[in-house]
């Protein structure tokens, strides 16, 4: 019986000071997280609405949205966060769109944790280039082995076509959410 107490007392103590230290250590890089995500968000914004030289934080719907402006203070275009589920996990995207919503003008994936070297292609210049001046009107469309026809299709990467699906889905709920429809 001692030995049992002694081995519940030891492993106790070891895992309350290994939650210390993690939690410690949370605390600590919790700033510097944050500060990394906001510089990736500002990167992102410019990113897909290239000709923004200044952005402002707005809402719409119960939605954040950045309202992008030439140096002149010209409305240029619209940066939209939108997050839903991918194939192994949430994805996160930044939506670069026209100011009327009629097309994306880019797109940027700030976080996936999809399969490495299939869904994870998602983060690739090949597939994200596919967005840009893509109608949203009807909603995007992804097409499999073969080369879109229609001004809003894109093609799905193959063998990754959940992790494709899962991005046009995200794109035309936010979309969709957004407009108020």
């Amino acid at each position: 019986m001692k030995n049992r107490t002694k081995m519940i007392i030891i492993l106790t103590v070891f895992g309350l000071i290994s939650g210390a230290v993690l939690s410690l250590v949370y605390m600590i890089s919790k700033p510097y997280i944050e500060k990394n995500m906001m510089a990736e968000q500002k990167r992102a914004i410019f990113s897909v609405v290239p000709n923004a030289k200044s952005y402002e934080e707005k809402e719409k719907n119960g939605m954040k949205y950045f309202e992008c402006k030439d140096a002149s203070g010209n409305v240029v275009g619209i940066a939209l966060p939108a997050k839903g589920n991918g194939y192994q996990g949430e994805i996160k995207l930044m939506i670069g769109l026209t100011p009327g919503l009629k097309r994306i003008t880019g797109l940027e994936i700030l976080e996936q944790v999809e399969t490495p070297g299939l869904g994870g292609r998602i983060s690739e210049d090949s597939f994200l280039n596919q967005f840009k001046g893509i109608s949203t009107e009807p909603q995007v469309n992804y097409v499999k082995n073969k080369k879109p026809e229609k001004p809003n299709e894109i093609r799905a990467i193959t063998g990754a076509t959940i992790s494709s699906r899962s991005v046009v889905a995200i794109i035309n709920k936010n979309i969709k959410a957004f407009r108020g429809k």
